[in-house]
């Protein structure tokens, strides 16, 4: 999951990336990069790290133009390091940079016809190499000195036959414009904006609404599925649909944890979504246990509030924030490592002990994914003095892994997979554990936006919207994602980054 911005201004947009990829932040902490445009060249920055360790008053004062993408990184499979931080680059055809959010699953496939067939050299195994790639021969194949937009939507037309899997991306051609596409199953989000200036309209990609609100642009609308923008140097937008046979299947898992709340996805409001999660929650709770002994509802920051709210509302139950964050500490399941993940649950959440103290607790979380922070959490629950600790999930039980970009872990490291509910609840220590249903989640999301029926829900169901994920390509996934890979990719990573200061420049 990483986070996109593209803007077309009438002045230097250097400012406005900077402070909308802050906005994006949560979408991905490993690495941040801009690209900007002016007077014949591009100027990047891009490095690992948080936006506001990444560029430096130096750094700004480069990236000079009118033009310009951003990226924030959250790594899934392959390296890690400052190699894959983006945006991308490739100076055939025009000059060409690309930021992608999302994960292709035809990559190996990719990576033979690009070297044996388009005769292209990779440098890296990010599959937004790969996108990049395959968008820049399409669009040389055309053979046109000037490329105007139907070349352009020719090149996605051309990409999304050759390449499967979920994506957004956004993409600046030199002194031409910026193009942004999502994939024909719209499984990762991208909308566009527009905003006043004294010169002119300027416009705005981003990977979720919110970006575009603190900048004072206007939402437009969401890139439909399959469809593509194309925003020209001189402010002319355009928009085609590429694919043949779109199919709006968006991930619902960014509206279980991953977008912010105030942001519009889709046309559903995320935070109403969560707060409908909470209120069908409540409803099954009451439903299997009408004379509960729940005393108070807690959530577990940051994601759960909303959820746990309308359970408090809806059940009529006490509802207090009962774990203090520490927000200096990144998201535990998507950080390499279990051990490192372990660490990190105590340092980033506290107790409030008056609110455990005797009580019978119910703790709310967005979702379940390997049980290690909540079965940490129960047991901080228990050692602040609570009676009993019940805990219920926003989201299903999480049985299949992601490959659309969120980096879910292997199967076999999954709490729920293979395992029935109480199974789970005794391996987190929980004296009673519910689960939203699926259908109700579903319905969560579809309320908002009756138009969309289907969603990617399968990290709970294992079907797969692309139907080209077999179990071939599920234990490729496997061996990259589980603990011993990512430990050993890590540790190689920062041997090389050790290795890597004495040949660098500060």
């Amino acid at each position: 999951m990483c986070g996109l911005i593209g803007i077309i201004g009438t002045a230097n947009v250097n400012q406005d990336i900077y402070d909308a990829l802050t906005v994006l932040q949560h979408r991905g902490q490993d690495a941040a990069g801009i690209m900007t445009f002016a007077g014949g060249n591009f100027h990047q920055r891009k490095s690992e790290g948080l936006v506001r360790d990444v560029f430096r008053q130096l750094h700004m004062q480069r990236l000079q133009g009118r033009l310009g993408i951003g990226h924030v990184r959250y790594p899934t499979a392959g390296s890690a390091g400052a190699a894959l931080a983006q945006p991308f680059y490739v100076n055939s055809p025009y000059g060409i940079c690309l930021a992608h959010n999302g994960n292709l699953t035809n990559s190996d496939a990719l990576t033979r016809e690009l070297f044996q067939t388009d005769l292209r050299h990779l440098n890296t195994d990010s599959d937004s190499e790969l996108l990049l790639n395959v968008f820049a021969h399409e669009l040389q194949n055309l053979g046109k000195l000037r490329p105007n937009e139907e070349d352009v939507f020719s090149a996605v037309r051309s990409l999304h036959r050759r390449c499967q899997g979920g994506y957004a991306a956004v993409a600046m051609i030199s002194g031409y414009g910026v193009v942004g596409f999502r994939d024909p199953h719209g499984i990762r989000p991208l909308v566009v904006g527009r905003r006043q200036a004294d010169s002119g309209f300027e416009y705005m990609l981003a990977s979720e609404s919110i970006a575009l609100d603190v900048l004072g642009f206007t939402l437009l609308r969401d890139v439909a599925a399959g469809e593509a923008v194309y925003i020209t140097a001189s402010g002319q937008i355009h928009f085609r649909q590429c694919a043949e046979n779109p199919r709006t299947t968006p991930c619902i898992f960014e509206h279980v944890y991953f977008a912010r709340p105030d942001s519009i996805i889709d046309g559903i409001s995320v935070y109403k979504t969560r707060l409908r999660q909470g209120e069908k929650l409540a409803r099954k709770v009451l439903a299997e246990r009408p004379r509960h002994d729940i005393d108070v509802i807690i959530p577990i920051p940051d994601t759960s509030r909303i959820a746990a709210h309308a359970m408090a509302n809806v059940m009529g139950v006490k509802f207090c924030e009962g774990l203090m964050k520490n927000r200096y500490i990144g998201r535990t399941f998507i950080m390499p490592g279990q051990s490192q993940r372990k660490k990190s649950v105590r340092q980033k959440l506290n107790t409030v002990p008056l609110e455990f103290n005797g009580k019978n607790v119910m703790l709310v979380d967005d979702s379940i994914v390997r049980g290690t922070t909540s079965r940490q959490i129960i047991e901080m629950a228990r050692e602040a003095g609570a009676r009993k600790v019940y805990f219920a999930s926003a989201a299903p039980p999480v049985r299949f892994p992601n490959v659309y970009g969120i980096d879910m872990p292997s199967a076999q490291e999954l709490i729920a997979h293979g395992r029935e509910v109480e199974e789970v609840r005794e391996l987190i220590g929980a004296d009673w554990l519910i689960y939203q249903d699926l259908q109700d989640l579903i319905d969560s999301c579809s309320e908002g936006n009756p138009e969309i029926t289907e969603y990617d829900c399968s990290v709970f169901t294992g079907e797969y919207v692309t139907r080209d994920v077999d179990q071939n390509y599920l234990a490729r996934v496997d061996a990259l994602r589980n603990d011993v890979s990512l430990s050993s990719r890590l540790a190689t990573h920062q041997e090389g980054n050790v290795v890597g200061l004495h040949n660098e420049a500060p």
